[in-house]
């Protein structure tokens, strides 16, 4: 009797260890934290990762001329910290100034970004960083303002199709632009849409999200029917011409309780039907002078109207509210991202946050990470997923050196 009572006990005491491991926190580490020297400071964008699990990204300041980098953090190997290797520094010429945006690859391995500033006629321009020889040469291969059609001052990065052609926005002036590569060098820039159209939007912060078809999509920070801001599709046509969709918020008035600005994240699409995203204001949680923001999901029927589906209402203070980026989406359909305001009272500075799909099509809300300022504030851009369940994001403020920081919350 007592062996038997003695299995028993250590049998509770292995189920006991094994809930405690797998309702363990999340980890929160910094990979890096920039301010330190003439590495930059001011991460606004999100980071991409390559096969190897090293991280790339810009920062819009510092540098060795204080006009923005790109970057990259080589993952440790034997070494126990990750290291930073600046592959461009920004001179604020016509090789550009400040890259709020983000960097994406081609299929060569080649990155391509923004910047807001800079460029022959000070509107901003699309780079393009290539490795060789052991180092990254930077090209500036269009600068806005060169046709007379196009806006400026882009604020983020370009998307990239299967053919190798770059589209970006730009809020100032509301337009989307195509960079098709020509042969035997260089690129042509098209404007391919101007939200000239009734109620279909302005000023486009957000960058946009390409599918298998080559539709793009992306969101309008004002503007739409309600001049709260849009989420708009722009379709190929075989003729060159692309047709735009909309979808306006608000669509009941103020307070908005779909959610106003959707402008400021990026989308995410589950690959079918639906794409995701966030509105910074707006919700049915009230937030100092205005509504908390939402998550919503938007989902085209088989009849082919919209459906607007809101999946969380910020609800401020501790739990964060204010998202400044859009969501990721995991292969289990969890959706992950941040908040600027909310969090730790002493500090607002945000918040890193996980949504679980339950039955029903209800969502569970859970705090990953809350930021202090010492370890990185104000995260303002969808974060990154690695495929292994890591999250990797970045702080636009804060950290020890008050330049920012790219972090890592491993499960």
């Amino acid at each position: 009797m007592k062996a038997k009572q003695t299995l028993c006990s250590v049998s509770v005491l292995l189920l006991v260890l094994c809930c405690h491991v797998a309702n363990a926190a999340p980890t929160y580490k910094i990979v890096h934290a920039f301010g330190s020297g003439q590495d930059g400071g001011g991460v606004w964008a999100s980071v991409i990762l390559d096969d190897a699990g090293n991280v790339y990204g810009t920062t819009s300041l510092g540098g060795q001329y204080d006009c923005g980098t790109v970057f990259e953090l080589i993952k440790p190997g034997a070494q126990s910290q990750w290291t930073e290797d600046q592959l461009y520094s920004f001179t604020c010429g016509s090789d550009g100034d400040s890259p709020f945006g983000g960097v994406t690859f081609d299929a060569a391995g080649n990155l391509y970004g923004t910047t807001m500033y800079g460029g022959t006629y000070g509107f901003g321009n699309v780079f393009e960083v290539t490795p060789g020889g052991g180092h990254w040469t930077e090209t500036s291969i269009y600068s806005l303002g060169t046709n007379p059609e196009d806006a400026g001052f882009p604020y983020a990065g370009v998307a990239i199709d299967s053919s190798g052609n770059l589209y970006g926005t730009t809020p100032r002036g509301s337009t989307v632009f195509e960079l098709s590569s020509v042969q035997g060098g260089g690129w042509t820039e098209a404007v391919i849409d101007d939200f000239s159209r009734p109620h279909d939007g302005a000023e486009p912060y957000a960058g946009l999200i390409v599918d298998s078809a080559g539709n793009l999509y992306g969101t309008t920070e004002g503007g739409g029917l309600y001049t709260v801001g849009t989420v708009y599709q722009l379709h190929p046509t075989a003729d060159g011409v692309w047709q735009e969709r909309f979808y306006s918020f608000c669509k009941a008035g103020p307070p908005c309780l779909d959610g106003a600005t959707p402008g400021l994240g990026a989308l995410v699409s589950d690959g079918v039907s639906s794409v995701y995203g966030t509105t910074s204001e707006g919700g049915a949680n009230r937030c100092g002078e205005g509504n908390c923001g939402t998550v919503y999901r938007l989902t085209r029927t088989p009849s082919g109207t919209v459906k607007e589906t809101v999946l969380y209402n910020f609800q401020g203070n501790a739990m964060g509210f204010n998202p400044g980026g859009g969501v990721v989406r995991d292969e289990a359909g969890n959706l992950y991202g941040a908040t600027l305001d909310g969090g730790s009272p002493g500090c607002q500075c945000g918040v890193v946050y996980e949504l679980s799909p339950g039955m029903n099509d209800t969502w569970t809300y859970t705090v990953l990470h809350t930021f202090t300022g010492y370890d990185g504030a104000q995260p303002d851009a969808n974060l990154t997923l690695d495929g292994k369940g890591h999250v990797f994001g970045t702080a636009a403020l804060g950290g020890p050196y008050g330049g920012g920081v790219v972090f890592e919350i491993t499960p």
